[in-house]
């Protein structure tokens, strides 16, 4: 098994990239990131399940930040347990004062990601960019 700290550094350098392939588009190469089961929280109440579907709400997601968005992560926590970590993270988004106007969400959040390691590699299986405040909507 990997030290935890190996595995942390892991975890922040996949964030890192999937970040950054948001940020510049390349959704075909993002969803090699998530498991084949995957889930995305888009918004409240709605959820985009399997690598299509998430690849999917990305593009329709850059559209409504008028293709301007750039995720940046703060502080981060990792909870790591054999094949599995939680990761608690401090993310804001950043895009034109146009799309970030017109948003009816937070452009800071508190993040939980979930990932497990499938075949040697850690890949995201839940994607939750609003964390606990999921719960505000109940």
């Amino acid at each position: 098994m990997q030290p935890i700290k190996q595995i942390e550094h892991d975890i922040k350098a996949i964030i890192d990239t999937c970040d950054q392939l948001i940020h510049t588009e390349k959704f075909d190469d993002l969803i090699n990131f998530y498991t084949e089961d995957a889930i995305l929280v888009i918004k409240p109440e709605m959820i985009a399940r399997g690598r299509e579907q998430i690849k999917s709400a990305f593009i329709k997601i850059a559209a409504y930040f008028d293709n301007s968005i750039k995720p940046i992560e703060g502080q981060m926590l990792y909870l790591v347990t054999g094949d599995t970590v939680l990761v608690l993270a401090q993310t804001f988004l950043e895009a034109s004062q146009t799309a970030t106007d017109k948003s009816d969400y937070a452009m800071e959040r508190r993040a939980t990601y979930i990932f497990r390691k499938v075949d040697g590699k850690w890949l995201c299986a839940i994607d939750n960019s609003y964390g606990t405040s999921l719960l505000d909507s109940l």
